[in-house]
């Protein structure tokens, strides 16, 4: 069974997209070694926040790849997959459809 997580105001839920294993020069890096991926795929997002009584809505949808910072967001764990939590305005871009259609090549 799916949960289906709604976040509040101008949240998002992500899941981070995952870059695939690639080994150079014979070297294998151990996941505890690597650093966590900071392009991520919006899974939901929150109704907006409001201003002086009226609700600005946010400019994700569910469906979009961004990237995000480093340190962002909260890390969640539910039904044994990680997602992330966090506001709008700790999105720093929008990837566009070429980035999506060369990001899914890989």
């Amino acid at each position: 069974m799916a949960v289906q997580i709604t976040p509040l105001h101008d949240r998002v839920v992500v899941k981070r997209i995952e870059e695939k294993e690639s080994v150079r020069g014979g070297i294998i890096i151990p996941d505890s070694a690597k650093e966590k991926p900071q392009e991520g795929e919006v899974i939901s997002v929150g109704a907006g926040k409001r201003e002086k009584g009226v609700r600005i809505p946010l400019d994700v949808v569910a469906g979009d790849r961004i990237l995000f910072g480093k340190y962002s967001g909260t890390e969640i764990r539910l039904d044994e997959q990680d997602y992330l939590i966090l506001r709008e305005d700790e999105i720093l871009a929008k990837l566009g459809g070429a980035a999506k259609a060369a990001g899914s090549r890989k």
